[in-house]
């Protein structure tokens, strides 16, 4: 599962995709536009994202007054999402902007995790185990979906990894795709058994 959030302004769209992991969104791009009305490109840039990244929902902000009023900005948000509905024939979720950031990044994670963990005994793993792991990761992953991988857990953004390996924010993101289908086998063949639901892709 892949979601798509656009921040709509009056002359940028702003474009965030959930990682490969499902754990955050990356900002991938903001597509320009000279005047407000004038959409027809910007649409099929987003259906051009949809399609290479595969999305399935796409979430837009929705700029309400603290009053809960819908203004003209909330209403043109409302417009533009009937017409992502018609071009790509995908789900569009309206998000209330008047969330604080903390609020908002908690719920974005809620709505990206697809891993249910009933037994938090299953998320325990000893230290031998552990250092197994990091010995045996080294040996799984390629050069440049190790230094992805380092990349994301220092909470580098998919812009700055592609600058640093001198790679597309594609190539990027399906590195780490690469990297979560490995790392998932290797831990289903040390017998820690992740349902297909807990293991499916974003």
């Amino acid at each position: 599962m892949r979601i798509m959030g656009l921040d709509y302004g009056t002359k940028t769209v702003g474009v965030a995709i959930s990682d490969a992991l499902g754990l955050t969104a990356q900002g991938i791009e903001t597509i320009q536009r000279k005047e407000e009305n004038k959409l027809r490109r910007t649409l099929a840039r987003i259906e051009e994202l949809v399609r290479e990244y595969e999305v399935d929902t796409i979430v837009l902000g929705f700029p309400k007054h603290m009053n809960n009023d819908v203004g003209e900005r909330a209403k043109k948000s409302l417009e533009f999402k009937e017409m992502l509905v018609r071009r790509t024939g995908l789900d569009v979720v309206m998000w209330d902007e008047r969330l604080t950031t903390v609020e908002a990044e908690r719920t974005l994670i809620e709505m990206l995790s697809s891993a249910k963990v009933t037994n938090p005994e299953d998320l325990i793993i000893s230290q031998e185990e552990l250092d197994d792991i990091e010995r045996n990761i080294g040996h799984i992953l390629s050069e440049l979906e190790w230094e992805v991988l380092e990349g994301y857990l220092d909470g580098r953004s998919y812009q700055e990894m592609a600058e640093v390996t001198d790679r597309s924010v594609k190539s990027i993101d399906n590195a780490l795709q690469r990297v979560k289908r490995k790392l998932e086998k290797y831990l289903e063949h040390r017998g820690f058994g992740f349902s297909k639901e807990a293991t499916q892709e974003g």
